[in-house]
C-alpha cells in the first residue's frame, strides 16, 4: 500500500509540475501592450472616406506596421521602439479602430487595402516593406496584390487567405478572449465613438465570415518578396493553412516563431524583431 501511495504521489507531482510549467508558457499568456515612442509626426489623414489616425517615427528607409482586427497601433511599441533606431517607421489605425473613423461602407480587405495605399500616397513615401499581423497580414497580402509598385516586401504574421483557414474553436481560447476584453478597453479609450465597441465588433465579424477569399491562382500573382511567420501555438490560424500559403505564394519563406501565439510581437518581441530583420536581409 505504501508503494502504491508513494507512486500516486510521484504521479500527482509530475502532473502537478507539468500543469505548472505550462500555466507559466510565454505563449498561454497576453503581455500588455507597451508604451510607445513619442512620434516625430502623427495626425489624422483625409483617407477615402474616413479620417485615418497616423504617427511616424524615425528615419531611413519606410517599415508600415498593421495592426490587427479589433486592436490599433499601440501594439507595435517595442517594434517602433527597435526600427526606429534606424528606419522611418509608420503605423497607422485601420479604418473604424483605435483612434480612426469609420463609415457606412461595409468593412473588407480591399478597402482597407486602399485606405493604408492611399495613406502612404498622403504621406509622399514611396515603397515601404510592410509588417503585418493577422488582419495587417491579409492586408499585406492584399497589396502585394493591388499594389505591387508601393512594396519592397510584406511580412505577414498569422495571417489566413480563406476562412478555412481559421481554428473553429478560437473564441474558445482565453488568450483571445483577453485580447478581445483588452482591445475594447482601448476602444473606449481611444475611438472618436467609444460606445460603439459592439456595433464595431459585429460589423468586423460580417467581413471576417466571408474574407478572405483567395485563390491559388490569385496567390501565384504575387511578385514581391513575402516572409509568411506564425506561432507553434497560434490560437486562431491553421498552420497547415499557413504552409499552404507558402506554397502558393511564389518564392515564400515560412518561419515558425517559437514558444509564441498570435501574439508574439508582445510575447517574444526580440525574437519578432530578429525575424523581421532576418527578411529584409532576405534570410
Amino acid at each position: 500500500m505504501r508503494r502504491i501511495t508513494i507512486g500516486i504521489l510521484a504521479v500527482l507531482s509530475l502532473f502537478l509540475t507539468v500543469v505548472s510549467a505550462h500555466s507559466g508558457e510565454r505563449w498561454a499568456g497576453l503581455p500588455a501592450f507597451p508604451p510607445m515612442p513619442q512620434p516625430k509626426t502623427s495626425g489624422m489623414a483625409d483617407v477615402n472616406d474616413i479620417k485615418m489616425y497616423y504617427a511616424e517615427y524615425g528615419a531611413g528607409d519606410p517599415i508600415l506596421f498593421i495592426h490587427g482586427g479589433l486592436g490599433n497601433a499601440d501594439v507595435w511599441g517595442r517594434q517602433v521602439a527597435d526600427f526606429a533606431r534606424d528606419h522611418l517607421v509608420v503605423v497607422a489605425d485601420s479604418r473604424g479602430h483605435g483612434r480612426s473613423t469609420r463609415s457606412q461602407q461595409p468593412f473588407g480587405y480591399d478597402l482597407m487595402t486602399s485606405d493604408y495605399a492611399a495613406l502612404l500616397d498622403y504621406l509622399k513615401i514611396g515603397k515601404v516593406t510592410l509588417v503585418g499581423w493577422s488582419d495587417g497580414g491579409i492586408i499585406g497580402i492584399d497589396m502585394a496584390m493591388k499594389y505591387p509598385d508601393k512594396l519592397t516586401r510584406v511580412i505577414a504574421q498569422a495571417a489566413n487567405v480563406t476562412t478555412d483557414g481559421l481554428k473553429p474553436d478560437v473564441l474558445n481560447n482565453k488568450t483571445f478572449n483577453d485580447y478581445i476584453n483588452v482591445a475594447g478597453d482601448y476602444y473606449r479609450k481611444l475611438s472618436p465613438t467609444p460606445n460603439e465597441y459592439k456595433a464595431f465588433v459585429d460589423q468586423i465579424s460580417q467581413m471576417w465570415e466571408t474574407q478572405p477569399a483567395w485563390t491559388a491562382a490569385d496567390l501565384g500573382k504575387i511578385t514581391v518578396p513575402v516572409t509568411l511567420a506564425i506561432g507553434d501555438h497560434d490560437e486562431a490560424i491553421k498552420l497547415d493553412h499557413t504552409q499552404m500559403m507558402a506554397k502558393d505564394i511564389p518564392g515564400a519563406k515560412l518561419v515558425i516563431l517559437k514558444d509564441a501565439s498570435h501574439f508574439a510581437m508582445l510575447q517574444d518581441p526580440e525574437g519578432y524583431d530578429a525575424m523581421i530583420r532576418d527578411a529584409m536581409a532576405g534570410r
